[in-house]
């Protein structure tokens, strides 16, 4: 069976509103949608590009209001009025928690779109291992073992590889997917993804 490598950081609003349809869309063609949490900032810059809240008003304006509401409708994701107060929170643990599920032999779909979702619906705070711990047992997965080896050297240096790799192939933005070596940027990119898996 063939992978889709999926670039993203668990609290990128781009990456929820794309995160349904690309599970939907991978499960459709029977690919495994490999999970590879990357730390946005260190790919973003290095991939030329400015974090957004170092971008003028009228831009964020536009991208965190205007196109949010926009794919929010078309994709069926709700999200919350305004702006998460916590998504400037370090995201070593979330995105930690995720590595350590794949690392495990977990599927981790149906816990990273809870995390996306949480963060962009619920304001929830992803640095927070209570937080995270519901999120895992809503999904039915046990949080203790995924919490207890997120921040372990082993996985946070595999994060770090994730991010290095995803430098490498300057990921500058999210989503990211590459599948057969072709990379594909972006939640409203997706359908090329489709289009490429039914050829």
């Amino acid at each position: 069976m063939s992978e889709i490598e999926y670039f993203y950081s668990a609290h990128s609003i781009f990456a929820y509103l794309g995160s349904a349809r690309i599970m939907e869309i991978a499960q459709a063609a029977g690919r495994t949608l490999v999970h590879r949490p990357i730390d946005l900032n260190q790919s973003v810059p290095a991939g030329g590009a400015s974090s957004f809240k170092e971008r003028s008003p009228k831009h964020r304006a536009y991208f965190f209001r205007r196109e949010i509401d926009r794919w929010s409708e078309q994709r069926n994701a709700p999200v919350m009025e305004g702006y998460p107060q916590y998504h400037y929170n370090d995201t070593a643990l979330c995105n930690g928690m995720i590595i350590a599920g794949v690392q495990q032999g977990q599927n981790m779909d149906q816990l990273s779109h809870a995390m996306l979702q949480s963060h962009w619906l619920e304001d929830t705070d992803l640095a927070d291992r209570d937080t995270l711990a519901r999120l895992a047992k809503s999904v039915g997965l046990d949080p203790v073992p995924l919490l207890d080896a997120a921040m372990s050297d082993e996985i946070q240096a595999i994060y770090q590889a994730n991010t290095d790799e995803a430098i490498e192939h300057q990921v500058f933005g999210m989503p990211w997917f590459i599948h057969e070596g072709v990379p594909y940027w972006g939640q409203d990119r997706i359908r090329f993804l489709a289009r490429a898996l039914k050829d």
